[in-house]
């Protein structure tokens, strides 16, 4: 085991927390800086995800390193989960694709690149009416559909809490805006702090020491009792990537739009009609369901979407996580604290 050491993090979203709680049970002393005001400020871009578990999903966008994450993170979340103080909803019993008719030339493309980039024993599993009505009988009868056993969901807003809550032992420092790091120290407002080693993981804060751009997202929760939705669902169309996720006990999140944009004001009109007018086409049920909540957040990505695992002696980066945060976080700090070794 390493030696104990003095620890310093710049940026208290999730994969601040994340290594708060896996460097205090590691027994090393950890501070953590973040220029919001306490842990309930919802500033960092983990706050307004869905957490959808989709390994295979995201390789029509991401690369090998994004999947292998993926699929260790799936394994490592429960174990990092069943530590925590408070409750955090985590389910693993598949995903769905789904697509309309007309859609299912733009659906066999993404099915096409998934087969080519996927191994065989990760391949989406193609479900006749039947299947589809016993796995999901809340979803439209009608639209195609496909299987992606073993991903997974998160319930997200449950864990950022409860993070921050599993790592009593660290030195929160809120309201403390790291404007640089460097090997071995922060710099912010009040002066040097020095450590034995630093993660950089300021997402949008990191500017300018890394090129990294805000992608905006936006996002509806939906509330609809009764609704029987057990998995998330995504629709394959040829404009959109519309997601569901149910949260227990009756909340339904649907988003997915990725604008480039910086803009942080509240959702728009067109997102509002085109997400959840696709949400309604595939769950009819949805017709009765309330909206309450819509939220907005800038997701931090570099020029190749990709994310970026950076370590030199005293000084880890991870940046640009995109879309892909809550499905590689585990194994992405399991990695970045291979180099504490």
């Amino acid at each position: 085991m390493t030696a104990p050491l003095r620890i310093g993090i710049a940026g208290a979203g999730l994969l601040g927390r994340l290594l708060a709680v896996q460097l205090g049970r590691a027994g090393h002393q950890v501070h953590v800086h973040d220029l919001a005001p306490g842990p309930d400020a919802r500033g960092a871009a983990g706050w307004t995800a869905a957490g959808m578990l989709s390994p295979v999903a995201e390789l029509e966008t991401a690369d090998e390193r994004v999947f292998r994450w993926g699929l260790r993170s799936l394994d490592l979340w429960p174990a990092v989960l069943r530590e925590l103080p408070q409750p955090v909803e985590l389910r693993r019993d598949g995903s769905l694709l789904v697509a309309h008719r007309e859609d299912l030339g733009a659906a066999r493309r993404v099915l096409d690149l998934l087969a080519r980039k996927a191994p065989p024993q990760h391949q989406a599993e193609p479900l006749d009416a039947r299947a589809l009505a016993q796995l999901e009988p809340a979803l439209r009868s009608g639209p195609h559909a496909w299987l992606l056993p073993g991903e997974g969901r998160i319930h997200t807003v449950q864990a950022m809490q409860a993070l921050v809550a599993g790592a009593p032992q660290a030195h929160w420092h809120w309201g403390s805006a790291v404007e640089a790091v460097e090997p071995q120290r922060l710099h912010t407002a009040r002066g040097t702090e020095p450590f034995d080693w630093v993660f950089d993981v300021r997402g949008l804060g990191a500017r300018p020491q890394l090129p990294v751009r805000g992608v905006r997202g936006e996002i509806f929760w939906l509330q609809a009792p009764g609704l029987d939705l057990r998995r998330p669902v995504r629709l394959l169309h040829a404009r959109h990537r519309v997601y569901l996720v149910p949260r227990a006990p009756d909340l339904v999140v649907v988003g997915a739009s990725e604008i480039e944009s910086e803009d942080r004001s509240p959702v728009s009109l067109r997102t509002t009609v085109e997400l959840l007018a696709a949400a309604h086409s595939i769950v009819p049920a949805l017709a009765e369901a309330r909206v309450v909540h819509s939220e907005t957040n800038l997701r931090p990505a570099l020029p190749d979407n990709q994310p970026l695992l950076e370590t030199a002696p005293g000084l880890t980066r991870i940046n640009g996580l995109f879309r892909h945060g809550w499905l590689i976080a585990p194994g992405l700090v399991e990695t970045a604290m291979e180099s504490l070794a």
